[in-house]
């Protein structure tokens, strides 16, 4: 009977293994397949709203479509898809490597904090594009003017992101690496970075969506080329819709695709915890 018991028991391991697998997978083709089936239905919203409304100035997704190949044979596209990535991870990493350390910093020392946040107080809520007038006066229609304009919207949410962090580590991990004789360089390296990791994951998420919506801005006005520089070109220069929707469908794709890796980076994050 005991042996009877003990094959029965392995049978429903097996069996219920079987289901959590077949459960994931089918978790996997539906995180899979609601996307792409909602992006058709737009699609062909898209499309049936222009043919039946007889518009002449709304592009179809065929003409959208066929401006993205004609860009593609001015070997444009890669040109400016290249521009417009190659600024935002200049000011994007410049935020990084300045903003994290810093709040990190202000974090650990008290003091240090409650002087300088009256600073950031007053310069955080300044939207990005306000400096756009002063970026064009000091650096001119250069590709300086928007990384620098890109480096203000992302640092004050990082340096906010890593401060918050660190002031909310657990008072008993610090008691704890203090009990086992670390030093303070020690300390910061071994508990509180590990333990800040998440907030700043999620810091670095959102500072990167206000630092993508403030370069196709910059752009529109700073430099002569990217993608922002398309849109404002292609409505100017013979209002070219096509490709304004083009522009935008391309800024949306990448954006989905770098926050989509952003999202794997605060995973791996919130795992080393």
């Amino acid at each position: 009977m005991k042996k009877k018991f003990e094959v029965r028991s392995s049978n429903e391991e097996v069996r219920g293994g079987g289901g959590i697998l077949h459960s994931s997978f089918a978790l996997r083709t539906s995180n899979l397949l609601l996307p792409l089936v909602t992006a058709a239905s737009s699609i062909l919203l898209w499309h049936a709203a222009v043919r039946f409304s007889g518009t002449k100035i709304f592009p179809s997704p065929f003409d959208v479509a066929r401006a993205i190949g004609q860009l593609a044979d001015q070997s444009l596209l890669w040109r400016y898809i290249g521009d417009s990535l190659a600024r935002v991870a200049c000011g994007y990493s410049l935020a990084v490597l300045l903003g994290v350390p810093l709040g990190i910093l202000l974090g650990w020392y008290p003091d240090a904090g409650r002087a300088v946040n009256p600073l950031i107080q007053i310069l955080r809520p300044i939207s990005p594009l306000a400096w756009m007038p002063l970026a064009v006066i000091w650096f001119g229609v250069s590709n300086v003017a928007p990384i620098f304009l890109i480096f203000l919207a992302s640092f004050f949410p990082i340096v906010v992101a890593a401060t918050h962090g660190v002031r909310t580590v657990p008072p008993m991990f610090l008691q704890a690496g203090r009990n086992f004789g670390l030093t303070a360089p020690q300390l910061m390296s071994r508990v509180v970075v590990p333990a800040v990791l998440p907030r700043i994951a999620i810091g670095l998420r959102v500072a990167f969506g206000v630092a993508w919506v403030v370069l196709v801005a910059s752009e529109m006005i700073a430099v002569d080329s990217g993608l922002g520089y398309l849109i404002i070109d292609a409505r100017n220069a013979g209002k070219r819709y096509d490709l304004v929707v083009a522009g935008m469908l391309i800024i949306g794709v990448l954006g989905l695709i770098l926050d989509m890796l952003l999202r794997r980076a605060e995973s791996w994050a919130s795992e080393r915890r």
